[in-house]
């Protein structure tokens, strides 16, 4: 069969891979120029199904309601958002309850798992070089109470795979040696070894020319504004160049997968919240980190990146404005000085400041599977776990599309769950 996977970000590449390694025609449409430049270019490099858990975690609210009109908050709520995604905030707060939080982290974390193993086999298979470091993520706590909470939930997460080792600050130092500057101010950390970081931007680059000498054609300044329907199905991909027929398509298209899809009838419960990041170079006489460090108290993750320290996180609720907010910006650089202040940057210096788009889920858990259309596939919403979950969710969609036993239950990710 000929497919069509919209999207060339982690999602829609590794759909494209799997789907021709079962023997499928398979082209990729992009409205960029080349593979991962969009929501993949520059996020914060990791692969974590430590973090499987969604954000709508239990007693949310009151902290959301706290934190509003901060700019240094975690999660920020845009005024001119907040219309937009009102219903989509209704179930968001209703899959916040303890028993569903539990179900969809334990779901997400299913999937992270496989996932790791799937991109363990194809990274072998492919020889595919992307910066990799293979020495796990440690997350650092400032807050008693918080450190108690990050530990339960971690032992939850242990029941899918997850390895969580609990540490003391001296503890988290002798595994981080970069930490000498703000392990007075810890009161632990949990270091899980079986966390991977890379550069994701290289990872596309390099799967997307493994597909291209495998036969899987790209198409890059492509806009795609719709489908074509013939009867219950759909025969073409409307794009600024034309109408692109295939007999099946796969939308990966993060964010802008909901207005793509309403043409068809479909509703994706998805919201697009924008994250940061900046990109530092390490250099002077500081103790580089070996792995990435998650801060908990700030919701930043900091990956070194061959020589580079990539430090992004926060979530802001704006729509599809991507404007580079100063103060936001400046909030990242502040977490630098306080955790690694060897490698704070200069205040005239290019920090190539960033903003992307994370597709979420009303209840944190991707969309994978056949729509009510019977030749399109969506694989889409992951939020802060697109790479984590990326090989995963393309070779779990190849094994439904090709009519092949699951290795995973993929019931919790279905589109018809909503």
């Amino acid at each position: 069969m000929k497919f069509i996977v919209i999207g060339a970000g982690l999602l829609g590449l590794s759909s494209a891979y799997y789907l021709s390694a079962q023997g499928h025609r398979v082209t990729i449409v992009d409205r960029h120029a080349g593979a991962g430049l969009g929501t993949s270019f520059a996020n914060a490099g990791m692969l974590t199904p430590s973090q499987a858990e969604p954000w709508n975690m239990p007693g949310i609210l009151p902290k959301v309601i706290g934190w509003l009109g901060r700019e240094d908050a975690p999660v920020l709520l845009r005024p001119a958002a907040l219309g937009s995604m009102f219903f989509w905030g209704l179930r968001f707060l209703h899959h916040s309850g303890r028993e569903r939080f539990h179900r969809n982290a334990m779901s997400n974390a299913r999937l992270a798992r496989f996932s790791l193993a799937a991109l363990h086999e194809l990274r072998q298979k492919e020889a595919l070089d992307y910066g990799q470091i293979c020495r796990g993520s440690l997350k650092i706590y400032r807050d008693r109470e918080a450190f108690a909470e990050g530990v339960s939930l971690a032992n939850l997460l242990a029941g899918s795979g997850v390895t969580p080792n609990i540490l003391d600050p001296a503890g988290a130092l002798r595994v981080e040696p970069a930490l000498q500057d703000v392990v007075a101010r810890l009161v632990g950390a949990i270091h899980f070894p079986d966390d991977e970081s890379g550069n994701a931007h290289r990872y596309c680059s390099a799967l997307a020319a493994t597909m291209s000498r495998q036969g899987v054609e790209f198409c890059g300044n492509v806009e795609v504004n719709g489908f074509v329907l013939t009867g219950s199905k759909v025969s073409a991909l409307q794009t600024g160049q034309g109408d692109m027929e295939a007999d099946g398509f796969v939308l990966c298209a993060g964010s802008h997968a909901p207005a793509l899809g309403a043409g068809i009838g479909l509703h994706l419960p998805i919201q697009p919240v924008k994250g940061y990041s900046i990109t530092v170079p390490m250099s002077g006489s500081g103790v580089m980190p070996g792995m990435p460090v998650v801060d908990d108290a700030r919701h930043v993750a900091m990956t070194p990146l061959d020589g580079l320290l990539r430090v992004a996180g926060t979530a802001e609720f704006a729509g599809f404005d991507l404007t580079l907010t100063a103060g936001r910006i400046e909030n990242l650089k502040r977490v630098v000085g306080e955790v690694f202040p060897a490698f704070v940057p200069e205040p005239t210096m290019d920090v190539g400041a960033w903003a992307g788009l994370r597709p979420y889920t009303c209840d944190g858990v991707p969309i994978i599977g056949r729509a009510h259309l019977g030749n399109v596939y969506l694989n889409t919403g992951h939020g802060h776990l697109g790479w984590t979950l990326a090989a995963g969710s393309g070779k779990l969609l190849s094994q439904l599309v090709s009519g092949i036993t699951p290795d995973i239950d993929p019931a919790p990710y279905s589109p018809l769950r909503f």
